[in-house]
This record gives structure tokens, sequence and C-alpha cells, in this order.
């Protein structure tokens, strides 16, 4: 009997802690397929964050290092430039990246660092607690926003990957989602784009994937996916926003 469908190699047997419903599982699962396909697992180095992928170090069967709250650029960067010769990859969360880490990922790209990033998007704090985070929509009820976010307060949410398209060290930046098989398929194609960048030596490269956090969101997991396609996108649209031969042209 051939086997058509299994665990990939670059991932453990070790029970995942998500919550019902999270797509952490199905990110995890595309970043390994992409390691496996590309042959390259024996020279990588994940950098774990904090936040829910915290254990992330327990489910890559890699090389793996933990970093402190929002500098797993900075250690990634480090782990980069002492040896050149490894695949290096950061896996973050919205709060991890984009709050208390703003200023690595922004540095990260400005010096085009040649690492990968894998930003998640669930527009919320969900280890803590579903506080608001840095990419909660206008009007989205948090723990710490109860009638909604209003930007008049506390300001709009950031669009990471229109924001680093700015600077020309960042070589590739897309945005992809797995709220249904077809986004799946998209997004495991972006991810394997942006370790290809690695391997060829062109620069930083990132990709923000759309993420659901039923628990948080207060809804089913069916609910939660409907919610990405139709309130997440249309904030945080989704595709290519640089490719190598753009950032050249940006950097001019």
């Amino acid at each position: 009997m051939v086997k058509v469908f299994g665990r990939p190699a670059s991932l453990t047997e070790k029970r995942l802690h998500y919550c019902p419903g999270c797509t952490h599982g199905i990110i995890h699962r595309l970043v390994a397929e992409v390691i496996d396909e590309l042959g390259v697992a024996e020279r990588t180095i994940g950098v774990a964050p904090v936040g829910c992928a915290v254990l992330a170090y327990d489910y890559f069967d890699l090389d793996m290092q933990e970093a402190a709250h929002g500098r797993a650029p900075a250690v990634a960067t480090g782990i980069k430039r002492v040896l050149p010769d490894r695949v290096v990859f950061t896996y973050q969360g919205d709060g991890d990246l984009a709050s208390i880490g703003m200023a690595e990922i922004v540095h990260a790209a400005a010096r085009g660092e040649k690492i990968t990033v894998i930003f998640i998007n669930n527009a919320i704090y969900g280890m803590t607690g579903g506080q608001m985070a840095p990419t909660t929509l206008v009007g989205q009820k948090t723990t710490t926003s109860p009638t909604g976010r209003d930007p008049a307060k506390v300001g709009y949410p950031i669009r990471v990957c229109e924001m680093l398209a700015t600077l020309p060290g960042a070589v590739y930046l897309a945005r992809v989602s797995v709220h249904d098989p077809r986004h799946v398929g998209l997004a495991k194609a972006a991810i394997k784009e942006a370790f290809q960048v690695q391997l060829d030596g062109q620069g930083f490269a990132l990709v923000e994937v759309l993420s659901s956090c039923p628990t948080n969101w207060g809804m089913t997991p069916i609910e939660a996916l409907k919610w990405i396609e139709e309130k997440m996108i249309p904030y945080y649209p989704l595709g290519t926003f640089r490719r190598p031969e753009e950032a050249k042209q940006v950097g001019a």
C-alpha cells in the first residue's frame, strides 16, 4: 500500500497543546513540510517566541532556540551571522512580533538579515487571556477592549507587511491565510518561497499568516474561520507585497 499522507519528518510526535480550532497546528505542519521538501532539516535552526507558540521547540524536530519576548529576530540574527550556512527561521505571534518586538523586526528587515520569519496574526493576545493586540481590528472586543477597539484612544491596527515593504532590506513579504484548503495550499507556497529566498542568500523574508483564535474570540472553530474571511482579510488583504527584484528597485 502506498502512503499518501503522514506526519512530516520535521515534526515530533508530541501532542500539540493548542486550543481546539486553533490553526497553529496547520502552520506548524506547513513549515515542517517545506523544510522536508527543501532537504534542509539537518542545517535548520528555529527560534521560538514567547506566546502561544512558546513550546514550538517541542513540536519541531529541529535544532531550536528559545528567545525572550519579542527578541526572536535579534536571536536569529546572531545565529545566522555566526553560522551563515544554517537555515534560520523565527516563528512569532502578533503580540511577540508587532508589540514588544516591533523594533526588533523593523531593524532586522532594515538590515536585510538573511532570515525567514513566520508571523502569525490572530488579532489578539492568545496565551495571556485575550487582550487587545497591535493587530486587533477596529471594533473588535477583547478583555482589554470590552466595548471594541477604539482608534481614537488606542490607534489603528498595524499592517506589518505594508510597513516593512517600505524597507529595501525586506526582499520577500507575503500575507496568506489558512481558513480553507485552497488558502492552506497558497500559504505553503509562500512559506516555501520565503525559505528559498534565504537559501539563495537574497535577504530578509517574512510571511504573515492570518490565523484563528476561537477560544479568545468566543467563537466555534467554524465561526472563527469564517471571521478570518469576512473580517480580517478585508483589512489585511492577502498577497505578495515584495519580491527580490522589487526590493532592488526600492533601494535604488
